[in-house]
């Protein structure tokens, strides 16, 4: 804290302290007021603009600093200055007083809160420029919540002062009329009590309740102005509660909840059902991995004591079975299933012409045209291909095209150093192919931590892979039947000769074609939603990879449920998306799981933390499977067990998550996780370790001195 504050902080200290040593506060007594009221009305009647002053100096000079006594000087503006007069006085020192007060507790206090709380109080702040003067309009109503510990809070925040001064004083006006009137009958006062009964209390907390009802008519209004060009699109009747568009994981989903809850649902799907995760995603990349670890193993039998093991690699058989888990699972989402479930599943291509309407074009030229309540648009992401030069001469596979693939690459390049371009390098250098990965970035998998991307790129060259961090891809070039990709870095350029150049740099929503254009719906790079999934049109949501901010089949299962439930019962209550604990998992080997927050992240938002690190090569499970390497790290509140974020890598880093999903959902601390019992020997038990390293840097050093006393007196 620096000279300034620190003379700001003493000199209101000292003005609180004096006020209680010379206990000032006897003046601003009922029992006083009431007997120097006359002498209060002669001095007013003498001199009006001098006493009218100082009472207003006193009224600032009180609230600036929360003295107690606000209420009492209220009365006794209505008692000498009567009702108008003792409003307009009450009403501004009110106001001027409690911006002071503000202004003070933000100068004081408001970075040393940011240094410690970075990201919640930036969270807070956005909430604060969307609707804090709302919120902060409803609070002054509402005689409930004590001024000052408003005056304080909201000085934490960047609300501007001339919105909080005006808001406050619009707030409390209808609080001071009442106490002010109450002044005016101070005789008939005994207590301050009577100047609030149950009635007129009911009466301020219904005042208080009319800001919600308020906002629910304006956001009716602005609902009303979104609709109005399609006004006579409106139907009387509907012919669905709700209409999906896209079949993958946050369609599927929605539409199964709409259907459980007896809404009459369509759900339409363009290509296949079970979207990006069954077909080209998660289902045939895991069952990959399996083929290539599998191969790993042998290729490193003595490492399970097996001299050597031999096999023979049939590529094509290893896709087929890839293609052949798909299948099996395919039922799952199929719709026949969804159909039985009460959704009517429909393949076709979804348009939609207004917000009541959706066409639906079957295969067939079949075009049909439902009416519905509420939309929800689902549509999913694509891979992102880089518009490199002479790329489309070359070919290149990406995520959802490479299942086709029937012979084995000899040379594959793999563009990108994310999670998928991570995993398929892997696999298929494990399965014999070279692999070469370029990544523009300094390091792999960027969004984890230094030590988590080192640890990544360590095990992708002990299994063949060459990776290539800092290269820019330039351009493609094709000389007679040879491919190349041209790579830049530290400013000298490098040919890499390849057979299959993979595309794995991201993935981009769907957005055209739906009709989101001729809406106007907002989009940029997701559609643009709010906390509750809805778009400019309230009936009209999304969910899933469309909408972000996650790409994870299971952040888009989460989703689907705020985006059923709001679109079936917004009108009544709706629920803001919780991402505040979304676990995400890389099926590398090791595998990286995270959930919370990490190191880098941590810094980045000005969050203090401390590290737990627990080595997995020390657990006796990881030694007997020889996989004995990784580590769980987790990130607790300073001097407490509160979990902010756990980053796991190793052998089922992704099931050990879990247990850390559910303590940081529930609000459980590494106490509870260390005093769970974990079967012995499992992988599992890295969780609890970790929590006994957290328990032992924080052990009671003073307490356990006096127990080695303890100990020692008793053996004499």
């Amino acid at each position: 804290m620096n000279k300034k504050k620190l003379l700001l902080l003493l000199g209101l200290g000292a003005a609180v302290l004096v006020f209680f040593v010379l206990d000032l506060g006897r003046f601003f007594s009922l029992d006083y007021i009431k007997g120097a009221q006359a002498d209060f009305a002669a001095l007013y009647a003498a001199w009006p603009l001098l006493v009218a002053g100082a009472f207003f100096l006193t009224y600032v000079v009180v609230t600036a600093l929360s003295l107690p006594g606000a209420a009492i000087l209220t009365l006794l503006a209505g008692a000498v200055f009567g009702l108008l007069v003792g409003t307009v006085i009450v009403s501004f020192a009110s106001s001027l007083g409690a911006t002071l007060a503000m202004l003070s507790a933000r100068y004081v206090l408001r970075d040393s809160v940011k240094d410690r709380f970075g990201a919640r109080l930036a969270d807070i702040d956005k909430g604060i420029e969307r609707e804090g003067a709302f919120y902060l309009f409803t609070l002054r109503l509402v005689p409930v919540f004590p001024f000052f510990v408003i005056n304080l809070l909201m000085g934490l925040t960047k609300m501007k002062a001339a919105t909080f001064y005006g808001v406050s004083q619009l707030g409390m006006l209808a609080g001071t009329l009442v106490y002010v009137y109450a002044g005016t009958q101070l005789g008939q006062i005994a207590s301050p009590k009577d100047i609030v009964s149950p009635g007129l209390a009911a009466a301020l907390v219904l005042l208080g309740v009319f800001p919600l009802l308020a906002k629910r008519l304006i956001d009716g209004i602005k609902a009303r102005r979104v609709y109005a060009p399609w006004a006579d699109k409106r139907p009387h009747r509907y012919d669905r509660n709700m209409v999906v568009i896209g079949a993958g994981a946050a369609g599927l989903v929605t539409s199964y909840i709409a259907a459980a809850v007896k809404a009459k649902v369509t759900l339409v799907e363009s290509h296949k059902m079970g979207g990006d995760c069954l077909n080209y995603g998660c289902v045939p990349s895991k069952a990959l991995i399996k083929t290539a670890t599998l191969a790993r193993q042998m290729q490193h039998s003595a490492d399970y004591g097996i001299n050597s093991a031999s096999y023979t690699l049939d590529f094509a058989q290893v896709m087929d079975r890839i293609a052949h888990v798909v299948k099996e699972i395919e039922p799952h989402d199929s719709v026949e299933r969804y159909r039985g479930l009460g959704v009517d599943a429909q393949i076709g291509t979804a348009k939609i012409l207004d917000p009541w309407h959706v066409q639906i074009t079957h295969d067939d030229g079949r075009v049909q045209v439902l009416s519905t309540r509420a939309i929800v648009i689902a549509t999913g992401a694509r891979p992102f291909v880089p518009p490199l030069p002479g790329i489309d001469e070359v070919g290149y596979l990406t995520s959802d095209t490479l299942w086709g693939l029937r012979e084995q690459p000899r040379r594959l390049v793999v563009l990108g150093g994310g999670p998928i371009g991570c995993e398929l390098a892997q696999s298929f250098a494990r399965l014999g192919s070279q692999v070469t990965q370029v990544e523009m970035a300094p390091r792999l998998m960027g969004r984890e931590d230094e030590d988590v991307s080192a640890y990544a790129q360590q095990a992708l060259e002990a299994d063949g892979v060459q990776v290539l961090t800092q290269h820019k891809a330039l351009r493609c070039e094709k000389v007679g039947d040879e491919k190349f990709i041209v790579v830049e870095a530290a400013g000298a350029e490098k040919r890499i000769p390849f057979d299959v150049l993979l595309c794995a740099v991201g993935r981009v929503a769907r957005l055209q074609g739906f009709g989101l254009e001729e809406l106007g719906i907002p989009v940029q790079r997701t559609v643009l939603t709010d906390e509750y999934l809805q778009t400019i049109f309230p009936n009209i949501l999304a969910a899933g990879d469309v909408a972000g901010p996650f790409q994870f089949t299971h952040t888009a299962a989460h989703q689907a449920w705020y985006a059923a439930v709001n679109g079936l019962f917004g009108s009544f209550k709706k629920f803001k998306a919780d991402y505040s604990v979304i676990p995400w998992a890389t099926f590398i080997d090791p595998e990286v799981a995270r959930v919370g927050l990490n190191e880098q992240e941590a810094r980045e938002k000005g969050v203090a933390f401390e590290v737990t690190r627990y080595g997995i090569d020390d657990l006796d499970r990881a030694v007997a499977d020889s996989a004995a390497h990784g580590w769980v790290k987790v990130l607790t509140v300073p001097g407490k067990d509160k979990i902010l974020g756990v980053t796991i890598v190793g052998a089922h880093a992704g099931d050990l998550l879990a247990e850390y999903v559910l303590a940081m959902k529930h609000g459980l601390g590494l106490n509870k996780i260390l005093g769970t019992i974990h079967t012995y020997p499992t992988m599992a038990e890295a969780n609890k370790f970790a929590a006994g390293e957290w328990k032992r840097a924080h052990q009671p050093h003073g307490l356990l001195r006096w127990v080695e006393r303890f100990h020692d007196w008793r053996r004499g």
